[in-house]
């Protein structure tokens, strides 16, 4: 399959849509989580009430960061450019659902992807697990196969790779793991360039 042949893109959201702003050693101090751990795996082992106090205070912290968002390089020209071609489009990002919708209006995408194709950390297991993507290829009546992940980390390499999808890596100068990566692109200007 070619990649101007694609037909249904999902794309992470923090880091390759937008410009990384988490600092997530700081994130880490502040929830006193042990700096190698996963944010979300440690909070899902804690007793209910310390991990809802948490999560609330995670969210707010995102809520703040979605608030100031800024497009990566090239993201809303290659969305809005996927949108006009009517290719179906979703996002799956580790991130609240709420804040997606919000950063996606901030950047000026909010119109290009329908309620249900946003999923965040409560609507799907979180990345690197394949079950978001294969929830959307399956909603949308598509084999995995025929979808493309877009992300900048290799948690949204391995959940495309699990889930039988092809992958593009954006937004890293270097291809950081090329045995997960079918295509990787300097952004996703680049990446608009390689469909024209």
């Amino acid at each position: 399959m070619k990649l101007h042949e694609v037909r249904h893109w999902v794309f992470d959201m923090d880091g390759t849509l937008t410009i990384a702003v988490h600092d997530f050693e700081a994130i880490r101090r502040a929830l006193e989580i042990p700096l190698e751990e996963d944010i979300l795996d440690h909070l899902a082992g804690l007793p209910l009430h310390e991990a809802a106090a948490k999560h609330a205070w995670l969210l707010e912290h995102e809520r703040e960061l979605a608030c100031a968002s800024r497009p990566a390089p090239g993201a809303v020209e290659l969305v809005r450019e996927l949108h006009a071609r009517g290719v179906q489009l979703g996002l799956l990002t580790r991130n609240a659902r709420e804040l997606a919708q919000v950063t996606l209006d901030c950047i000026g995408l909010g119109e290009c992807f329908s309620g249900g194709d946003v999923l965040g950390r409560d609507e799907a297991t979180p990345k690197p697990h394949p079950g978001g993507l294969l929830h959307l290829a399956q909603r949308w009546g598509v084999a995995p196969q025929r979808l493309v992940m877009v992300g900048d980390f290799r948690f949204d390499l391995e959940c495309a790779r699990a889930a039988g999808a092809k992958t593009v890596l954006v937004n890293q100068p270097e291809n950081l793991w090329p045995e997960l990566t079918d295509w990787h692109a300097r952004d996703c200007g680049e990446l608009l360039q390689w469909l024209s």
